[in-house]
């Protein structure tokens, strides 16, 4: 497992993370998950990633569940605020971001979290209320770091260049070689600020794994066959010429001599300045196989290869 620095932090992030919005969240058995949790660390990933609101706190228990006894030290452990956890509880107010830390970190059954993101803009508070009550909470050691996903970018300038507020050290986007657009513009305005991208959906819901085929019918064991998870992967990606997109895909995963998941993650990982990749995984295999991505070698020349394949069927 290689490691990258996060921003302006001293956290050094493995290069695959795990991710439990859908699977973690009521996906999946809870025994399979544990073991997922379990499997990413014996495999190095240090990084795991999650959000109040996934399963309106059902992520947060059970990786707090999951992770109890474990050396603190040992791992990183990322959630964000901002999602509607009741119908008066949502946003970025003070009083919310006060209220959200404490019930996150006893769900989590910690101290403290290392990465504490804005999980959206809040157009409905001041950006000067938000940052101070987040610095606040790094004063007080809750928090180590703050992060955002998915802030417009002139949202991130202005929070960039407020004075006595703690920084942003990460920026996490929805980044894969079917949805490659923050690369334009978000990626180098984060790291003006000295925020890196821990990026989200790098596998394109599960599309860029290559287990939805051409013109056959779902598997009952994929995400868009799930009852809870199946309404998160695009109906356009489930085309019958995204899929055989991706097919061609597989042909330069073999050339590689790696698995298309692990070509794909790949690809998220060639920008410098992309610290990790936050996988899914309902199986410790899976989650060993996202892993081995962390040491793959892909010439320059495939991955344009790859790009020129794909470019028709991007999404935006």
């Amino acid at each position: 497992m290689k490691y990258r620095q996060l921003g302006d932090s001293d956290l050094q992030v493995s290069t695959i993370s795990l991710g439990s919005w859908l699977t973690y969240s009521g996906g999946i058995e809870k025994e399979k998950s544990f073991a997922c949790i379990h499997k990413a660390l014996d495999t190095g990933i240090n990084f795991f990633d999650t959000a109040n609101v996934y399963g309106r706190g059902a992520a947060e228990e059970l990786l707090g569940e999951a992770l109890s006894g474990i050396k603190r030290d040992s791992y990183i452990l990322g959630t964000k605020v901002y999602g509607r956890m009741s119908d008066t509880d949502q946003g970025l107010s003070r009083a919310q971001i006060m209220k959200q830390i404490d019930d996150s970190l006893k769900r989590l059954k910690t101290d403290y979290v290392d990465l504490y993101q804005c999980h959206r803009y809040d157009t409905e508070v001041p950006l000067e209320e938000t940052m101070e009550a987040l610095t606040e909470l790094v004063e007080k050691g809750k928090v180590r770091y703050l992060g955002f996903s998915e802030w417009p970018a002139d949202k991130i300038q202005a929070a960039g260049e407020m004075e006595d507020v703690a920084p942003f050290v990460s920026s996490q986007p929805q980044y894969s070689l079917l949805w490659p657009y923050p690369e334009v513009q978000i990626f180098d305005l984060a790291a003006e600020y000295g925020a890196t991208q821990i990026v989200w959906s790098p596998l394109a819901q599960g599309v860029l794994t290559g287990k939805y085929k051409p013109k056959q019918a779902v598997p009952a064991d994929a995400r868009a066959s799930s009852a809870s998870m199946g309404g998160q992967v695009p109906q356009a990606w489930l085309e019958a010429p995204v899929l055989e997109a991706v097919e061609r895909l597989k042909l330069l995963a073999d050339e590689a001599s790696l698995t298309l998941p692990q070509f794909a993650l790949a690809w998220v990982l060639r920008k410098a300045n992309v610290t990790s990749a936050i996988t899914g995984a309902s199986r410790p295999e899976q989650v060993e196989e996202n892993a081995a991505a962390s040491e793959a070698r892909v010439t320059p020349e495939l991955f344009s290869r790859a790009e020129e394949i794909v470019r028709p069927f991007r999404q935006q």
